[in-house]
């Protein structure tokens, strides 16, 4: 399933996006890195409740890491492990996505 052009995400940047995943509505956040694109769920494993502030917009701190607006858990941005916060040691639910032709993808 398509989910978004690549260019349509800023290098660096992340972009949310509503899909179906097997049988459920799910938020995935996008993250651009020059060519690649890493998604995970738009679920913070603390709470269950979404990394967003707003729908699709995303803090970022100056260090580079996804911080979630709940409660400021900071995620790095290869594997989406936990670095600090509440949930420390965890990890956000990734999800295969995969560039063709300019587009990105459901894996």
């Amino acid at each position: 399933m398509r989910l978004i052009a690549l260019n349509d995400i800023a290098d660096g940047g992340f972009a949310e996006i509503e899909t179906m995943i097997g049988d459920d509505a799910e938020s995935l956040i996008l993250h651009r890195d020059s060519g690649e694109v890493r998604a995970w769920l738009n679920v913070c494993p603390h709470a269950g409740r979404r990394l967003d502030w707003a729908p699709g917009q995303f803090l970022k701190s100056k260090d580079g890491y996804l911080v979630c607006a709940a409660h400021g858990a900071s995620f790095e941005l290869v594997r989406g492990d936990c670095i600090a916060g509440p949930c420390r040691g965890d990890s956000l639910r990734s999800v295969p996505v995969e560039i063709r032709d300019g587009e990105v993808w459901l894996a």
